[in-house]
């Protein structure tokens, strides 16, 4: 039997196999250090599980939510874009609770997207930046994912060689999974691009608060003009330990928040009214946690930076996210990243993201999240040590049987 039309447009979702075989080495009772799925461990702040507990089972709180969001969720969240960005927010018309980023990213694909609009998607890149057009009927046309002055280069001649013309342009920034941060100056570049090629600028900014050099990453939203052209995406997930609450935000050009809004409606009925409060409670509230948060994994990235440099295994210290993007050592670069990850559960128990799920510009690296402490990094750290040291005796057997053919 043939495959649905929008299944068939997407490849084999390839962390799933390095999820089942580390699925299959726990049940074999191996104990595997999880640095694979981006799914943070620490605990929600103390004071926003207390709001959920006190908002569940009242009155009316277990009815359908609004979909758009409850009135002072989206309050809540044009008061912190303006704290922290200084950017100004009508709440009403130019902010939307998504069921997360990326929920609202494959929602806003949905909205605006014709059958065969082509978008511009970095590459390496978060899957549902592409995934969500590709689905949608849309074409993706990759543009780089660093924001150098090549990238310009790169965006003018996808945009000479696109018929028809760009619908709009994708960025992540501190981005997942490359952990490159973008400057302001970027951003009125790219604004300006946006502009003269009348295209939409869609950002994602779900890592705004991971950074680690003391420089808070800005919002393309601080560029003046750039409500004209840009929606921007951020989440509750990272911020505040809440992924499995699914809350975030899209912010920004009221047409384009009107043709989601239009689309969630007839989806969705916005998230349970308890969450929504308390997710309110959480950006009205203090930032303690927030520092707290960002110190932890600022440890965990040292640790991860010193423990594996010293058994072998150079990681680029990321300034900003919850990852580092981290070539494959030169003697198994040859295998490509899904074999390295596969090779890294079977032989030390570790467990990583490999690049190439991010897309085929990313098959020489591997992603590892900040989502174990201290004590597990340096466990793995001494696993890979071991694995290391032994390699060399199998690598050349490894290689020929792994390589395809």
């Amino acid at each position: 039997m043939a495959e649905f039309h929008s299944v068939r447009r997407l490849p084999p979702y390839v962390f799933e196999q390095v999820n089942r075989l580390k699925a299959a080495a726990r049940n074999a009772g191996a104990d595997i250090i999880d640095l694979g799925m981006g799914n943070p461990d620490l605990p929600a702040p103390k004071h926003v599980i207390e709001k959920l507990v006190e908002t569940a089972g009242k009155p009316r709180t277990d009815r359908y939510s609004a979909s758009k969001g409850i009135a002072g969720l989206r309050r809540a969240q044009a008061n912190y874009y303006g704290r922290r960005f200084g950017v100004k927010l009508d709440p009403d018309r130019q902010v939307v609770a998504t069921l997360g980023s990326k929920e609202g990213f494959a929602n806003m694909a949905q909205a605006i997207t014709a059958p065969g609009d082509v978008v511009l998607v970095p590459n390496p890149s978060y899957p549902i930046h592409a995934f969500g057009f590709l689905m949608a009927g849309g074409v993706i046309r990759s543009v780089p994912a660093e924001p150098t002055p090549d990238y310009f280069v790169a965006l003018e001649r996808a945009v000479i060689h696109s018929i028809p013309k760009p619908l709009a342009v994708v960025v992540c920034f501190p981005s997942n999974p490359t952990a490159s941060v973008a400057s302001l100056d970027f951003y009125r570049d790219l604004v300006a691009f946006a502009k003269k090629h009348e295209i939409f600028v869609l950002s994602d900014l779900a890592y705004s608060e991971v950074y680690f050099d003391g420089n808070p990453p800005p919002s393309v939203l601080q560029v003046p003009g750039a409500m004209d052209v840009t929606v921007e995406f951020t989440s509750m997930s990272k911020t505040y330990s809440m992924a499995g609450w699914r809350i975030g935000f899209a912010v920004g050009n009221e047409r384009l928040l009107a043709a989601l809004t239009r689309v969630k409606s007839y989806l969705d009925y916005g998230a349970f009214t308890p969450i929504q409060v308390a997710a309110a409670a959480a950006l009205n509230g203090p930032d303690d946690c927030i520092d707290e948060m960002r110190a932890i994994y600022k440890a965990r990235r040292d640790v991860m930076v010193e423990s594996f440099g010293q058994a072998g295994w150079v990681i680029p210290a990321p300034v900003a996210s919850m990852f580092a993007w981290v070539p494959i050592p030169e003697k198994f670069r040859r295998l490509g990243s899904l074999e390295f990850s596969k090779l890294l559960v079977e032989k030390a128990d570790v467990a990583v993201a490999p690049g190439i799920g991010f897309g085929e510009h990313g098959d020489d690296y591997v992603r590892l999240a900040l989502v174990e402490n201290e004590q597990r990094i340096r466990q793995a750290a001494r696993n890979l040590r071991r694995f290391f040291d032994t390699a060399d005796d199998r690598l050349h057997n490894v290689v020929q049987l792994r390589q395809p053919a």
